[in-house]
């Protein structure tokens, strides 16, 4: 299901100046955009104040069939026709090509250059022409390395990217064939090429494989297709002999079939690698890996295959590795890795988006309200075009990508919008005979063409038209007219300000509480994370507004599922984090309004305030917020309260408030050992020693060590790392040590609190430096020896005791405080 909004991602539009109806268009980095027609390819400036004004020309052998340019190695490369033969020809250092005659050098490639004519390449473009055994159909440059791929019949040539070095200061580029793959079975009608996966599209199929380097076992370079292939080909030689004789009178149509993974192998597809290259540094392919096919089913209606069922636009995009969101580095062409790659594909009425790293699974599918004619598709938007309209669709690439890159995604510290939500198309812009379309950068290029009205041979009154018999209207084209053409630059607009247009936008749902609001929130989070992983095409700046703008749609986020009631309300937490807000701005963002007399508090929101009040923050609540929390838990979980008042953020809290709301829970049935400690707690803060003293009487003592196992905090806390004890630890310190003791050991002793923290706690309870080891701590090391822990060492515990005891004697050294244990309490204990 697709949801429409009607949002503006498109801005400004300029017309690129062309003096004759392009036949081929491609981007040229992110300053150029190259156009061909006729024998002649332009370049417009597509950048800064010279936007769309010319930079050079040059000519090119004959008619261009397919045009495309490689930011590695800024190089354009062409499939050419001349006299019904076509060339393979790649343009080096086309920047330095002023004027357009300007002298142009012309060689082969993998030919050495002569030194006498090294040093002139410097200041000249170069074109590399490129000799094939089969005819070039399509092409492809891997964004990666700037390898160029061509398809041909039966085969796909692999061309690596190398460099000659003249000198120290100076290279130039060139090709080596290096790989063929031979394919059978299957005609490439566009191929994709990045790294080393390779897409092929034939009108129906569509398969996916991964060169690999690694031989196994010893192999040989040269790959042998599978006997699951060899068989699957020998069976479909001899079905096809058996129905040789029936084809003129069927059509035989095979069903369509999705393969993933290994099982792609068993598609019938014979592949064969071929080494080629002379190089022993570049990398070798030995073996491949099927990852997809899939074959689609024509209309069997027609005996023709008809527009409406070809495929169109096979397409590879890469995502690449980014450190973070916060990262600072920079990737070069070099020093990219890629993170996810994926593979898009569209039928005539619906496209397709698979992941294929990791993993080859269907991401999304994409239905059009209209016939498509050709599509883009980018880390943030999937652009189609039909005849008559732009449509921009949103994808799911950056919620893929994020959770390969870090593991902590859908945990409680992070949150990404899931893949499987459903895609939306923010706009359908209105245009005139759209015929091609490309995309670089920030820039739409659109081709038009508007076809010429059919109008009649002469205007006749109604009533004639219908009284004449045996005749009708006749159209014809008027001689002199010709279709008008346009070729558009549109210019997307910012990230920012279409994200700042979307959360305008959801407030139209916000106090509706519905699903859309969420929807359309995490399409801006989407939005901004993408353009956050394309952080080398970034300026500080724009990464700065770009971050800022990631933490606030990850607090609209948390303020969503804070105030829905609904399986996924527990996303609040990891989105406020992501935030960056503190527990104060969040509950300001609070609606503490009542209706009908009753205050509901949501399921998000009082999951957040729960696990952060359990965190240790090191922040500390206003005495009216805390108040308002502790209100807020007295009526929705009532059986946290004492939890939630134990907590370092609720130190400024009223203890009379707290009191009464305590006292609540024992007049609502909630009494336990638990509610008593946190009373004492606070009776102590009140100064009132009395009511202290009759809470902690009305339970034993095992009964109260049972309770502070239940919450530590009511005896140690944390404050920016560091252990402080509590009122209550310090109270009990002077006069029920050894309720103390036991309290801690039974802390230790379930895992509550570490060896040396328990130490720690008690050095600082007794107000010692490290190298002073108070009484007390002696008695919790004896109490240990007696309790025989598991996971105390015996001989450390004996040690550390012996070594006090002998310092003692020796300093005849009293203990500060009277010891819990005697001499006699001990040997009777070992005995």
């Amino acid at each position: 299901m697709v949801q429409l909004y009607n949002l503006h991602p498109f801005g400004s539009q300029q017309v690129v100046p062309c003096k004759v109806e392009p036949e081929r268009f491609c981007g040229g980095g992110p300053d150029a955009l190259f156009v061909a027609a006729g024998c002649k390819v332009e370049a417009f400036a597509v950048a800064g104040q010279e936007l769309c004004q010319p930079r050079c020309t040059f000519s090119t052998l004959g008619r261009v069939l397919r045009l495309v340019y490689s930011e590695a190695g800024d190089y354009l490369v062409a499939i050419e026709e001349k006299n019904k033969a076509t060339f393979l020809r790649a343009y080096v250092n086309w920047r330095s090509k002023r004027i357009e005659n300007s002298r142009v050098c012309i060689r082969m490639v993998g030919h050495n250059l002569e030194a006498p004519f090294r040093e002139t390449f410097r200041d000249q473009m170069s074109i590399v022409e490129m000799p094939l055994s089969e005819a070039p159909l399509c092409i492809s440059c891997c964004p990666v390395k700037g390898d160029l791929l061509v398809g041909c019949t039966n085969k796909l040539v692999l061309f690596s990217l190398k460099y000659q070095i003249i000198n120290e200061e100076f290279s130039v580029l060139d090709f080596e064939r290096s790989l063929i793959i031979h394919i059978h079975s299957i005609t490439p009608v566009e191929i994709s090429f990045c790294v080393s996966y390779v897409a092929v599209m034939s009108d129906l199929e569509v398969l996916i494989l991964k060169l690999e380097s690694n031989p196994k076992n010893g192999e040989s370079f040269n790959h042998h297709p599978h006997k699951t292939n060899n068989l699957a080909k020998q069976a479909e030689g001899i079905s096809n002999e058996t129905l040789q004789s029936e084809s003129d009178d069927f059509v035989i149509c095979q069903k369509p079939m999705e393969l993933l993974g290994e099982k792609s192998e068993q598609s019938g597809i014979s592949i064969t690698l071929e080494s080629t290259g002379l190089d022993d540094e570049k990398i070798n392919y030995f073996h491949v890996q099927h990852l997809l096919y899939r074959r689609f089913a024509p209309d069997i209606s027609s005996y023709v295959l008809s527009d409406d069922i070809k495929l169109h636009s096979l397409q590879l995009l890469p995502i690449y590795q980014t450190g973070s969101l916060t990262s600072d580095r920079k990737n070069s062409s070099q020093e990219k890795e890629l993170l996810s790659l994926f593979c898009f594909f569209s039928l005539p009425h619906v496209g397709y988006l698979y992941m294929v790293v990791k993993s080859v699974e269907l991401m999304s599918i994409y239905q059009y309200p209209e016939r498509s004619q050709q599509a883009v598709l980018t880390p943030q938007f999937l652009h189609v075009i039909t005849s008559n309209n732009l449509q921009c669709f949103t994808v799911r690439c950056s919620a893929a990508a994020a959770r390969e890159e870090d593991p902590y995604v859908d945990s409680t510290l992070k949150a990404c919008p899931p893949v499987s939500m459903d895609v939306c198309a923010l706009r359908i812009q209105l245009f005139i005979g759209l015929k091609a379309i490309c995309h670089f950068k920030n820039h739409i290029i659109l081709l038009t063409k508007a076809d010429p009205e059919a109008i009649p041979e002469r205007r006749e009154s109604p009533k004639k038209l219908l009284s004449r018999k045996g005749t009708s209207v006749k159209l014809k084209t008027p001689p002199v007219a010709e279709a008008g053409w346009n070729l558009y630059i549109v210019n997307t607009i910012s990230p920012v300000q279409l994200y700042k247009e979307m959360v305008d936008y959801s407030n139209t749902y916000k106090t509706a509480k519905t699903q859309s609001c969420i929807h359309l929130l995490s399409e801006a989070h989407l939005l901004v994370r993408a353009a956050l992983m394309d952080g080398s095409q970034l300026e500080p700046g724009e990464k700065a507004e770009l971050l800022d703008a990631f933490k606030e749609s990850c607090g609209h986020l948390g303020d969503c599922y804070s105030r829905l009631d609904t399986q996924y309300s527990h996303l609040a937490l990891p989105y406020y984090k992501m935030s960056g807000l503190s527990m104060a701005e969040v509950l300001a963002r609070v609606d503490w309004a009542v209706e009908d007399g009753s205050q509901k508090y949501e399921r998000g929101l009082i999951f957040y305030i729960n696990h952060s009040l359990y965190e240790n923050l090191d922040e500390e609540l206003s005495e009216e917020l805390a108040a308002k929390v502790v209100q807020m838990f007295h009526v929705a979980e009532p059986k946290q309260l004492p939890h939630i008042l134990c907590s370092p953020t609720m130190k400024n809290i009223n203890p009379v408030t707290a009191m009464s709301y305590l006292r609540k829970l024992d007049t609502s049935g909630f009494s336990s050992v638990l509610v008593t400690l946190t009373k004492a707690a606070m009776a102590l803060k009140m100064g009132d020693l009395d009511m202290h003293r009759n809470e902690m009487k009305s339970h034993s003592e095992m009964k109260l060590v049972c309770g502070f196992i239940l919450e530590p905090r009511l005896l140690i806390q944390q404050k920016k790392g560091q252990i402080v004890p509590t009122e209550l630890a310090v109270h009990l310190k002077e006069t029920q040590p050894g309720l103390l003791v036991a309290s801690v050991l039974g802390l230790q002793k379930n895992n509550k609190i570490g060896i040396e923290e328990a130490d720690s706690f008690f050095k600082v309870l007794c107000g010692k430096d490290e190298d002073t080891i108070p009484q007390l701590l002696v008695d919790f090391w004896e109490a240990q020896l007696v309790a025989c822990l598991p996971d105390v060492l015996l001989q450390e515990l004996l040690f550390k005791l012996t070594s006090q005891y002998i310092w003692r004697l020796s300093k005849r050294q009293c203990p500060d405080t009277t010891p819990l244990r005697t001499s006699e309490d001990l040997d009777m204990a070992m005995k």
